[in-house]
């Protein structure tokens, strides 16, 4: 869907680059995690792909084509959910939608996206009145106005509760399904594990990693499993290693005889993995 060559930018009043010689590209159909701390070019580059900004080096393709070449019609094709909801505070929500659906040439049912989201009953409410979960769920719908292609997300399920977060996420998967794809930017690293198929790293400018988050785990994890079990009433743990598991006879003998608590590989997380990859914590 995208592919982006040596792509370099820097701000007009900034003396160094804020993206450095990045190259990668985002699958029809994928999920794509666009992740760093705060500063190293993921909103930037957000920005470049959804042509809010130009000036850079490089080459994008979109479909095969320059993304240069191509005018007002690609806004027809994409759909954007910035980090900051920002809406009509003194219209209705169902006033704010009807506004932006007049941008396009074609819409979906926003009727059908609001009941999905549990908005519908709250439709001719002020957006002033709305609480900021509120406005989030409504800022997802907007982005999916216009019946997207690609699908840019900041942050989509920040401010939500567990179960208006888990409605977001269907609705993205279902995007997904559909043929859709997504570029997603977010500190939320269980989004990212539930929801992503391949995931980059930026940090510097640069990126620092690109791969599926099962495959980093594996990479940046050990290869071995911790066993908790019950022995004469003491909880006892142990540690063993992966290869040759099933001819290790004492990890046989506690499975076999013993009353087994917890048993887990021992793999990083992906807040671990963002932290050895970037240098720096998750909510820096």
């Amino acid at each position: 869907m995208y592919q982006i060559n040596n792509l370099v930018f820097r701000y007009p009043k900034n003396k160094e680059d804020t993206i450095k010689n990045i190259s990668f590209e985002i699958k029809k159909g994928e999920i794509f995690g666009l992740l760093g701390p705060s500063g190293v070019g993921k909103s930037t580059t957000q920005k470049i792909l959804i042509k809010l900004l130009t000036g850079y080096k490089g080459e994008i393709l979109y479909k095969g084509k320059d993304l240069k070449s191509y005018g007002s019609s690609y806004f027809e094709e994409v759909g954007v959910g910035f980090e900051m909801p920002v809406h009509f505070s003194k219209l209705t929500a169902e006033e704010n939608l009807n506004f932006f659906k007049k941008l396009y040439s074609s819409t979906v049912d926003v009727d059908s996206l609001l009941k999905r989201v549990g908005l519908y009953d709250d439709r001719k409410k002020r957006i002033g009145q709305y609480s900021k979960g509120m406005k989030v769920r409504l800022n997802f719908i907007r982005a999916m106005l216009n019946n997207p292609k690609a699908l840019f997300l900041d942050e989509p399920t920040n401010g939500l509760d567990p179960k208006n977060a888990r409605i977001i996420k269907e609705l993205i998967k279902e995007f997904k399904e559909k043929g859709g794809t997504v570029l997603l930017t977010t500190h939320l690293m269980n989004d990212v594990d539930e929801l992503c198929d391949r995931v980059a790293f930026m940090a510097g400018g640069k990126i620092a990693e690109i791969s599926s988050p099962k495959d980093l785990k594996l990479k940046y994890g050990s290869r071995e499993v911790d066993i908790e079990y019950r022995d004469d009433d003491r909880v006892k743990r142990a540690t063993f290693g992966l290869d040759k598991l099933g001819a290790n006879e004492e990890f046989l003998n506690i499975i076999k005889n013993k009353e087994i608590i917890t048993i887990h590989s021992k793999e990083n997380t992906l807040d671990d993995i963002f932290i050895k990859v970037t240098g720096v914590t998750n909510d820096e």
